[in-house]
């Protein structure tokens, strides 16, 4: 009998058992390639033994103690490496326990960032269409993945949403990559007039786009642009950078290849790489010194925040991600898997784009590789790949409504960093098996 509530109740998930490596394995014995790292999770592949031992050292010392009280010394570390290594100005760290309750404490904060300032009129955020911030109303207001809000539209606040830069779809013949980008980017000055920029708290945007789009990075520019449009009109800039941050882009934080800086970024994910339950949001300067010379107080919070074992987790993450070289590694393993993936489907008639940075790769799928028409919705194509993959031992991330919510497939690949060369040519060879299969 069971009583666990799946994600699909017509469906019930085999039981893992053990992971190695890049592996899983089921209750059967079935071994699984984790070629999407869950979601973009395990950056360090499973059962890595100084996560493991960071853990039970912690929590032989103190398992639990509430932030309202006491801080802890994984905490404090945690925060101090994450600083030391942040893009420019960011001065303060707010533990949560996973990304969309990130984007909550972002969104909240951000508002009332806006009432300690003198400036409570603000109470609009924009972001963009084909986007995902998380599954909390916030945030799923938030985000322009419009399959997953639509059941609840009703009970949310949404935000304004901008066109996406999405080059591979949205960039018009004979226009630059550069010319490109600083029209997606100029979207969001147009809406801003629209509102009217004194009513607007921040634009909130994810450096690589994920779950939605499929790993797509922003053109050249784009954020570059989107950085002064912010700070002329006196908004936030916010970065989701929940699936594409802690070194799967090949940079510890995404937005380090884009050149700017954020006045507030998300993480989680890669930062606990599967071993603990952590997300964070980290804060400007100026931010974190408006409440403490206000109010005092931000009003927020969760039991769980600054968990001394999630911290502790994190912290062995981040120093391997950082001192032990591994974000090195998902650079250099990155451009080995694109261009695996460019030499097996490069030229496939059913692949349209590929694109990513680093570890964090994107395959569109599509009727026709020269009109760029995709499949019928009904075809399910995402559906069948993601089952045809799994019965061949990979586990990937395909997902369907790329174009618009209805429209479109692509597969989404973050495997851990730790993926050696033979392992990576498996993981292309399992998924052109699947391709066949369905296509």
């Amino acid at each position: 009998m069971n009583h666990v509530f799946p994600r699909n109740p017509k469906s019930l998930p085999p039981i893992a058992m053990r992971g190695e490596g890049v592996y899983l394995y089921d209750s059967t014995g079935k071994q699984y390639l984790d070629g999407s790292g869950g979601a973009a999770v395990s950056c360090l592949g499973h059962g890595d033994a100084d996560v493991t031992s960071a853990i039970k050292a912690q929590l032989d010392k103190l398992a639990f103690a509430h932030t309202g009280f006491l801080s802890s010394e994984p905490a404090e570390s945690l925060a101090d490496r994450l600083v030391a290594h942040a893009p420019a100005g960011i001065d303060r760290v707010y533990f949560v326990s996973g990304g969309s309750e990130a984007i909550e404490a972002a969104m909240k904060l951000a508002r009332q960032y806006m009432i300690e300032i003198g400036q409570p009129e603000r109470t609009k955020f924009i972001a963009r269409k084909q986007s995902y911030h998380g599954n909390t109303l916030g945030a799923l207001g938030t985000g322009g993945n419009m399959w997953r809000r639509a059941p609840f539209d009703a009970v949310m606040v949404s935000a304004s949403h901008i066109e996406p830069c999405y080059a591979y779809r949205l960039r018009e013949d004979g226009e630059s990559e550069a010319d490109y980008g600083l029209r997606a980017a100029n979207a969001l000055e147009a809406e801003l007039l629209r509102l009217g920029p004194e009513n607007v708290i921040g634009f909130l945007a994810e450096p690589v786009v994920g779950a939605t789009l499929g790993a797509v990075p922003a053109a050249p520019g784009y954020f570059t642009r989107i950085r002064e449009i912010c700070d002329h009109y006196g908004i936030l800039l916010i970065l989701d950078e929940v699936m594409c941050g802690m070194g799967r882009t090949g940079r510890l934080f995404a937005c380090e290849a884009d050149g700017v800086s954020p006045d507030i970024v998300t993480i989680a994910k890669g930062l606990g790489g599967g071993y603990q339950p952590i997300g964070a949001m980290l804060c400007q300067g100026k931010i974190y010194d408006a409440i403490r010379e206000g109010s005092g107080f931000f009003q927020h919070g969760h039991t769980y925040i600054g968990h001394p074992v999630a911290c502790a987790a994190a912290d062995a993450v981040l120093k391997k991600l950082t001192e032990g070289g591994m974000v090195a590694r998902a650079a250099r393993m990155g451009a080995r898997l694109e261009a695996a993936l460019r030499n097996a489907f490069g030229q496939h008639p059913h692949i349209g784009d590929i694109r990513g940075r680093g570890m964090f790769q994107g395959l569109e799928i599509v009727k026709d590789r020269e009109s760029k028409d995709p499949f019928a919705p009904g075809l399910n194509v995402a559906a069948r790949l993601k089952k045809a993959a799994f019965a061949n031992g990979l586990i990937c991330y395909p997902m369907s409504g790329t174009i618009d919510g209805q429209r479109g497939d692509h597969i989404l690949l973050a495997p851990p960093f730790i993926i050696t060369d033979a392992q990576i040519d498996e993981l292309v060879g399992k998924l052109a098996t699947s391709l066949a299969e369905v296509l």
